[in-house]
């Protein structure tokens, strides 16, 4: 912690010379922030602005898609979309009713262990269900030989009630994190009044708790639906037909950039409308938090639970926490074991340095440049000044709605259309296949992470401090380095630590634009489990799940409170 404090003061002071010396000049700032922000935005408006270029030859492109593959790769994204949203709102609601509205054994730690299945990634933990379940795998042998069976006990576990079943483990806890929430505020005590008027249990849960947790509910599911319409690794390895792995082949395999193009824009609509929905459903719950009025923690008690009920509230919540995390983590173990007993060699050590090594340089790296980013555009949205600037902040938080595909395809679209027009210029050479491209692409899909934490962070700094200090004679640069930056500690630490997982997370952009040579652990388990090497692949998974975990342990310890 003393190495801590010391490199964070230190880096406070850097920042504060640097970035307020940069500040004194306030017009020269402003340009340049916001010819910052655009670059980032470009993606975003290289993909939307495209169909003002449909000609005859992307009409016809078009005409092919809705004939072939446009309506398997629509129907197929919908209906796994659609089972990923009914399984994440029954799940996430009813876990969060069950921790907060009732009281079983084992409560208290299925309130944090609830949060766990948010470390493991989607694409991880379709890896090691496979493996364990698939033909040939240790659960359906032994089921054979002990029913003397020898066909298969199941259908291949690699299709999509699979897929949303894994979505669904892997993605409830956002639905239950702001669900349990919105019940913790009022809820109880709500249901206590109704209680006293006579009505049942079954109607004070019903029509009583969970429509006061419906907006969260709506916010939660809605960014759970965004999360699987990004995804690519799940969708690959199960050999399903959506949007993200129809962009990834049109590019890379078919080498078809217009309905590359095309797909893409379908894709930033349908996640367009989700981003708007969640906006709407997180006003009403800022409404009805500020409606609630004050809480009176000692005014009622959550319902003791016994017998059937209590067996039923804790399989609710062990199940989750099982499939979603406990199991998968064992049998990567498992399988990490059997590969360094049974390889001659023992564990490619030496290579997973590389690839960790790779990991952490890019995901350092774009957590650095995101939250300094974030420091610019926050201090100066703060001053008030400048409507460019405001826009372009607001562009930049559709980035992290944006899937990866569609970030990688956006980036790619600009160097295709400068390599038509000057052949020779070699600007592809800066962004494909380098670290530079690859870091604007996690730039232009995390800076929001980052913004979104320092703009909370300022929430809580009052603006009379800025004012008393500007009283006094303090400048811009002091105003920032010694008064902002030593408040904004924890902001800035949570930002560089929540970019950091997701870029260590990250798959599809990764795979379009990653440096030759220089693999992420996410491509590395990938292409393990593409290749069916699922015990080499459980190394490289395990690393991932490892660092997910810190902001989920950060995040359960912050919402521990005494009841």
């Amino acid at each position: 912690m003393r190495i801590v404090r010391i490199f964070g003061g230190r880096l406070g002071g850097h920042l504060g010379g640097h970035l307020g010396g940069h500040f004194a000049g306030h017009q020269l700032a402003h340009g340049a922030l916001v010819l910052v922000g655009l670059l980032l935005a470009l993606p975003v408006l290289a993909v939307l602005g495209s169909w003002l270029a449909f000609d005859d030859a992307a009409l016809a492109v078009l005409r092919h898609q809705v004939a072939t593959v446009l309506p398997e790769y629509a129907g197929q994204t919908l209906a796994l979309a659609f089972g990923v949203g009914v399984g994440v709102i029954v799940l996430g609601a009813g876990t969060a009713a069950a921790v907060t509205l009732a009281d079983f054994p084992g409560r208290r730690a299925f309130e944090w262990a609830l949060l766990l299945p948010l470390a493991m990634p989607a694409y991880v933990l379709a890896y090691a269900w496979t493996d364990a379940l698939q033909f040939a795998g240790p659960v359906q042998t032994a089921l054979r030989q002990a029913l003397g069976v020898r066909g298969a006990l199941w259908p291949d576990v690699r299709n999509a009630f699979s897929a949303a079943v894994l979505f669904v483990l892997c993605l409830y806890p956002y639905v239950y994190l702001l669900a349990r929430a919105a019940l913790g505020e009022r809820a109880v005590q709500m249901m206590e009044a109704a209680r006293l008027l006579g009505a049942p249990l079954r109607r004070r849960v019903l029509a009583v708790a969970l429509p006061m947790a419906r907006p969260a509910v709506a916010a939660g599911a809605a960014l759970a639906l965004m999360e699987v319409l990004a995804d690519y690794g799940v969708g690959s390895y199960f050999g399903l037909a959506t949007f993200s792995t129809g962009i990834y082949k049109a590019w890379l395999v078919m080498n078809d950039r217009v309905a590359a193009l095309q797909l893409a824009s379908l894709l930033l609509v349908l996640v367009a409308s989700l981003l708007l929905a969640e906006r709407a459903a997180q006003r009403q719950i800022r409404f009805a938090a500020t409606r609630s009025g004050p809480q009176h923690a000692g005014d009622a008690r959550p319902l003791r639970l016994r017998g059937g009920a209590a067996l039923a509230a804790w399989l609710l919540c062990a199940l989750p926490v099982l499939a979603g995390f406990v199991l998968p983590v064992a049998w990567l173990l498992w399988l990490l074991w059997q590969e360094a007993r049974g390889s001659e060699f023992g564990l490619p050590l030496d290579r997973f340095a590389q690839w960790s090594w790779a990991s952490f340089r890019l995901a350092a790296l774009a957590a650095a440049l995101a939250t300094v980013l974030a420091l610019a555009l926050a201090f100066v949205l703060r001053r008030g000044r400048g409507w460019a600037l405001k826009a372009t902040a607001r562009l930049l938080s559709l980035g992290y709605a944006m899937p990866g595909a569609v970030v990688g395809i956006g980036v790619l679209l600009p160097l295709a259309w400068v390599q038509q027009r000057w052949p020779g210029s070699g600007a592809s050479v800066l962004v494909t296949g380098t670290a530079f491209g690859i870091l604007y692409a996690y730039l232009v899909r995390f800076c929001a992470v980052a913004l979104q934490s320092v703009e909370a962070g300022y929430t809580r700094i009052p603006r009379s401090v800025d004012e008393t200090a500007l009283l006094l004679g303090s400048g811009a640069a002091r105003v920032f380095g010694r008064l902002h930056l030593p408040l904004l500690k924890r902001s800035v630490f949570a930002a560089m630590l929540l970019v950091f997982v997701d870029v260590m997370k990250e798959l599809p952009a990764t795979l379009l634009l990653r440096p030759f040579g220089s693999d992420t652990l996410a491509v590395v388990a990938y292409n393990f489990a593409r290749d069916e090497r699922l015990a080499e692949a459980a190394l490289p998974s395990l690393a991932i799940v490892a660092v997910g975990l810190i902001p989920v342990l950060l995040l359960s310890r912050a919402m521990r409170a005494p009841d």
